[in-house]
């Protein structure tokens, strides 16, 4: 769906983006991750068509940017940080005006408006003001007009910035929903956010990819080992010498006991070996009960942090 080939992007003597490559498939939520000035918006600008590449392609759906950038951005809605709304305008007037720009048919354009109105849930406040909204509602209406023209494509860059955690909630559910019908690349500076949209996240640090890959992969290759957290209800020595009996188990260490019965361990694994089901089946042989098991693998911010922290020592 997108194409990005040696895509070098320069300011004078400095390389805001250098040689990045990287596809993004038809129907997926890639991320979009990198510090303040590592080259995120200077990359999505170029895909999107706002600035042009000093060296490398760009293609949408098989057309080159530089070539065809009509049929890209026919193809492409972009949500900027700052969403281009026109503060006085209504909700309607203004999707009426940005459909307008983006050609829609005439015939179809009111009944299209309706169904993104009704798709972001503003279409109660269709007839305000867009100054009027809150800051939520603005992100909204930003959203629906990169809909508009129904594109293939969706670019959004920190949709999510300056909304409170509800809302937050309401267009991370949004976002998801929107994959199922387009491809999209989503920039945050909140991780856990992306971990729980993203199935792939490219990350970017001085205008260079510095990893690309799943958080689930990025996390076990990152990682020394797999470590979990899990809590027995069962005599602490015998669950002991249990788990470390596992295949793959590399130590085990008393985290905290709940209660007298109940005592949580950390278990340190070889991480190529999956050892959750054999802890299941081992305890169930025993016939004690797992209270709790769960993942102590480096989060996606931790990787990001140590990747950024790496790169900066270096220089």
């Amino acid at each position: 769906m997108i194409e990005i080939q040696n895509l070098t992007k320069r300011f004078g003597q400095i390389k805001a983006v250098n040689n990045l490559n990287f596809t993004v498939e038809k129907g997926e939520i890639l991320g979009f991750l990198g510090p303040n000035g590592a080259g995120k918006s200077t990359t999505m600008n170029i895909i999107t068509g706002y600035l042009p590449s000093s060296e490398g392609t760009v293609k949408v759906c098989g057309y080159d940017i530089m070539e065809s950038p009509k049929e890209v951005k026919r193809r492409i809605g972009y949500l900027p940080e700052q969403p281009p709304v026109y503060m006085d305008m209504t909700v309607k007037d203004y999707l009426d005006f940005v459909s307008d720009l983006k050609l829609v048919d005439k015939k179809k354009k009111k009944n299209q408006i309706s169904d993104i109105m009704e798709l972001v849930k503003i279409g109660d406040h269709r007839n305000r003001l867009i100054k009027n909204l809150s800051k939520g509602y603005k992100q909204r209406v930003g959203l629906a007009q990169a809909l508009v023209g129904s594109p293939e494509v969706l670019v959004l860059d920190e949709p999510t910035v300056g909304l409170d955690p509800k809302q937050i909630i309401e267009i991370r559910k949004l976002i998801k929903a929107l994959g199922k019908e387009h491809t999209i690349i989503l920039s945050s500076h909140i991780l856990p956010e992306v971990s729980a949209v993203c199935e792939r996240v490219v990350i970017i640090n001085q205008g260079e990819i510095a990893a690309i890959d799943t958080p689930e992969n990025l996390s076990k290759g990152f990682g020394a080992a797999s470590r979990l957290l899990v809590t027995v209800s069962g005599p602490k020595n015998s669950v002991e010498s249990a788990i470390k009996e596992i295949y793959g188990v590399k130590y085990v260490e008393t985290a905290a006991e709940k209660d007298r019965e109940s005592i949580s361990y950390i278990v340190e694994s070889n991480k190529e070996i999956d050892i959750r089901k054999p802890l299941f089946f081992s305890m169930a042989k025993l016939g004690y009960p797992i209270i709790e098991l769960k993942s102590l693998d480096m989060s996606l911010e931790d990787i990001f942090l140590q990747i950024v922290t790496q790169e900066k020592e270096v220089v």
